[in-house]
């Protein structure tokens, strides 16, 4: 770890409050020059760090910067390892390497920007920068292919629980892997998964979440702004974004470790957004309007065609979209 994450660690646990140089130079095994340059390097990043005379330094506590550090110490979930980069091209993709290569369950890759940011169905994802976070943890679950679908269903209900959690706002989930406030959608769900076909169970899964936090001081792309919405209004102070982040991560974990008992069904169709709502279902080879139902026990959407005819639709069979 460098210096000045071990740095940012230790202020960020002490957030609001004085720390003596002398301290943090200790506790992190460092020299007192080297914790000096690490704050500077900080404040020049923007990171709110004041210094005053024999009282030491100080991370304001309206600072609120994400980062590893300021998610991480609101962390439960057990072996949980975060990286945070500034810009990737998708975490999805660069974590499905890391994957690849041997990392192990639970480390979560997280960024402010993503320039190749990819939804369902190959579909570009807007991941502009100042405008939200995205991450994606890596699990290697002992689960049969046609189950993966828990994974993102269970990750939606996480990140509704999650800010409904931090902003006391209702939300409510667009079958299958979206999140909604207000009629806006402010979060995404793309889960890529790796199969073993020798053993007829996933290798690895790579989850993929990007939040909508707050708006960007530019206008947004022509393409999303009629859909997209934020969490917050504005960019909040302190910790409220890097606490909704930890609270998905902490949420999603606790079903994930019994996630084939289904036990957060109510949950997810609880909060369902299509119900009883005209819709179109799209398909590869035509698009049919009809009324969405509920969702069933398998998370498969039931829908009614004009004429009568009933279906449920699975997970990758269709796409949907409100009328």
């Amino acid at each position: 770890m460098k210096t000045t994450e071990k740095v940012l660690g230790f202020l960020e646990n002490n957030k609001g409050r004085y720390v003596s140089g002398e301290s943090i130079a200790l506790e992190l095994g460092l020299s007192r020059n080297s914790v000096w340059k690490a704050i500077k390097t900080l404040q020049e990043k923007g990171y709110e760090i004041g210094a005053v005379t024999n009282k030491g330094y100080i991370l304001s506590a309206k600072n609120n910067l994400i980062s590893a550090q300021s998610v991480q110490k609101f962390v439960t979930a057990e072996n949980i390892i975060i990286e945070y980069r500034d810009e990737v091209t998708s975490t999805n993709t660069l974590l499905k390497k890391m994957a690849e290569n041997g990392e192990k369950e639970g480390f979560v890759l997280m960024a402010g920007e993503q320039t190749s940011g990819r939804g369902r169905l190959g579909r570009n994802f807007s991941s502009q920068k100042g405008t939200g976070v995205y991450f994606s943890i890596l699990l290697r679950p002992d689960m049969k292919p046609q189950d993966a679908l828990l994974i993102t269903t269970c990750a939606a209900v996480a990140v509704a629980k999650a800010i409904e959690k931090n902003t006391d706002k209702m939300t409510s989930i667009k079958w299958v892997n979206d999140i909604y406030m207000r009629d806006r959608k402010v979060c995404g769900i793309l889960t890529e998964a790796s199969f073993d076909l020798e053993c007829g169970k996933l290798s690895y899964a790579v989850l993929g979440i990007g939040i909508n936090m707050y708006f960007p001081e530019n206008s947004l792309p022509d393409d999303i702004k009629d859909i997209a919405g934020a969490v917050f209004d504005e960019k909040p102070d302190g910790d409220s974004v890097s606490r909704i982040v930890a609270d998905v991560i902490n949420i999603f974990f606790d079903e994930y470790r019994v996630i084939v008992g289904k036990h957060f069904l109510f949950d997810y169709c609880s909060r369902s957004y299509l119900d009883g709502k005209a819709i179109n279902v799209i398909k590869p080879d035509s698009t049919r309007e009809a009324e969405a139902i509920d969702i069933d026990d398998d998370f498969r959407l039931h829908v009614k065609y004009p004429d009568g005819t009933e279906e449920y639709l699975s997970s990758g069979e269709v796409s949907t979209r409100i009328r």
